[in-house]
């Protein structure tokens, strides 16, 4: 997928003023951070398999050499084939290798995140390849001819009236006096028109979930049917799954799937979750005839070890994002790239550099939200720090930023000069507002704050010396005195 989070600013400001997108985007909060909350309130232990769910996956990452050979022969003894691929280029090139070996004409394919970043569809269209997205909302935004804007709810950013529209250009074959207005009709419409596809299709692709190293079995989780007969109906099953999916037991993958469906989309479980051992055995009624999982790394292993390991334990939930008030203004597609929301803000600069995607880490308010309601626990606020750092030890920011950071560091390491910058420049402040305790407009570059919003005025005087005149400390001396 080609990246435009260089253009972020550009993006952003876009979708401020894109009245479809804001209204879709207001629907975010009744329809994932209400009712993740509401499960998450029913389940007294949450927060309990919160810290065991990260114990597993900082387990697995220690020893993910081991337990993805243990999966690949597990799956080798069933009859499956693992095949490795260091980048996109090579997964897609198995991938079209697969499908050349069975002369396939026409490819379904389950929602997927990591064909996303590989640039899948487009790799397997160019040698003349139908492939049909069978997830609704990946299906909605292939008509489109747009990328996802979410990970787990891809065309969230699409109204009802919008899919309608699309659904009379692309079906062209239907009666044109159809009733499309209710979503109960678009979705029956939608079932009729890849019903056949899934009957036509010789090749089928999935994500994954979870790769479990036990029993070398691929688990997908969906709300819909698509990806079970994407995955049964076709003589070939290909799983593309990047290598931090791995994880040791059906034990340990049974923990986090407790707090996956909550943390998605307030479920206790999502309607599917399927288990994938191998190709079709001589007693199963259906299944594919073939069945090869291509696990990718595209920069995953040099996350190891770094301070950005802990970003491996993402379990692609999409909590951060939907609690990020930076996504509920500006949407998914902003970010640039595959990942949105504070994840995409460390996996975009992992994967393709900080040169390309720094504007991203920069794009939080550090609220801390994304932290709290992840199920692993990942401390995303820090690792986007350390990239803001990274960013600025490169030289890659302004000169203006650059600037004001030495400015601040410079007074921050010295606490005399530190307070009495800071008390002139309150009461200065206090003084231009007219003591109204706002700025409705800043003037310069400044006015960037009060584009939008007015801006808050200091009272007066500095919090150091409100705090010193009530008796605080204000010295590391100080607060051991009042310690003793």
């Amino acid at each position: 997928m080609q990246s435009t989070t260089r253009n972020f600013k550009n993006n952003a400001s876009e979708a401020l003023v894109n009245d479809n997108l804001q209204e879709a985007l207001g629907k975010l909060k009744v329809g994932f951070v209400e009712r993740r909350a509401a499960a998450a309130e029913k389940l007294p232990e949450f927060d309990a398999l919160r810290d065991q769910a990260r114990d597993i996956k900082n387990h697995t990452l220690q020893n993910i050499d081991l337990y993805l050979e243990r999966f690949e022969e597990k799956v080798t003894a069933q009859g499956g084939h693992v095949h490795w691929a260091r980048n996109s280029h090579e997964a897609c090139q198995t991938i079209l290798e697969i499908c050349q070996s069975v002369n396939a004409k026409m490819v379904t394919k389950g929602k997927s995140m990591v064909s996303e970043e590989i640039g899948l569809n487009a790799a397997l269209e160019k040698t003349g390849l139908e492939v049909v997205e069978t997830d609704l909302g990946e299906y909605i935004i292939q008509l489109r001819k747009e990328a996802p804007s979410h990970i787990i709810a891809p065309a969230v950013h699409v109204l009802k009236d919008e899919v309608e529209a699309d659904f009379r250009d692309a079906h062209t074959d239907l009666d044109p006096d159809r009733q499309l207005e209710e979503p109960t009709q678009l979705v029956h419409e939608a079932r009729e028109v890849l019903r056949q596809k899934y009957l036509d299709s010789d090749v089928g692709i999935t994500g994954a979930n979870f790769l479990v190293a036990e029993t070398g079995t691929s688990i997908i989780v969906t709300n819909e049917g698509n990806g079970d007969l994407t995955q049964t109906l076709p003589k070939v099953h290909i799983v593309i799954a990047s290598m931090e999916k791995i994880i040791p037991t059906l034990e340990d993958t049974s923990a986090v799937l407790r707090v996956l469906a909550r943390s998605a989309t307030g479920q206790e479980f999502t309607s599917y979750t399927t288990f994938s051992s191998g190709p079709r055995r001589e007693e199963d009624p259906d299944g594919p005839d073939q069945y090869h999982v291509v696990i990718l790394d595209n920069g995953r292993s040099a996350m190891l070890g770094t301070e950005f390991q802990d970003m491996l334990r993402c379990i692609r939930c999409g909590a951060c994002m939907n609690h990020c008030p930076v996504y509920g203004a500006v949407g998914g597609h902003a970010y640039g790239w595959v990942y949105p929301g504070p994840m995409g803000s460390v996996l975009t600069p992992s994967f393709i550099g900080v040169e390309e995607a720094g504007h991203l880490p920069n794009a939080s308010t550090f609220c801390g939200r994304c932290e709290e309601v992840c199920p692993m626990r990942i401390p995303l606020p820090k690792m986007m720090r350390h990239y803001r750092q990274k960013e600025f030890e490169g030289n890659m920011n302004a000169a203006p930023v650059r600037w004001a950071i030495k400015a601040y560091g410079f007074m921050a390491t010295r606490p005399k000069l530190w307070h009495m910058i800071t008390g002139v420049k309150a009461k200065f402040a206090y003084t231009l507002s007219g003591g109204k305790g706002r700025f409705h407009k800043l003037p310069l570059w400044m006015g960037e704050w009060t584009k939008h919003r007015d801006f808050p005025a200091s009272q007066g005087s500095s919090f150091h010396s409100q705090w010193k005149k009530k008796g605080g400390a204000t010295t590391l001396n100080e607060l051991k005195k009042g310690a003793e």
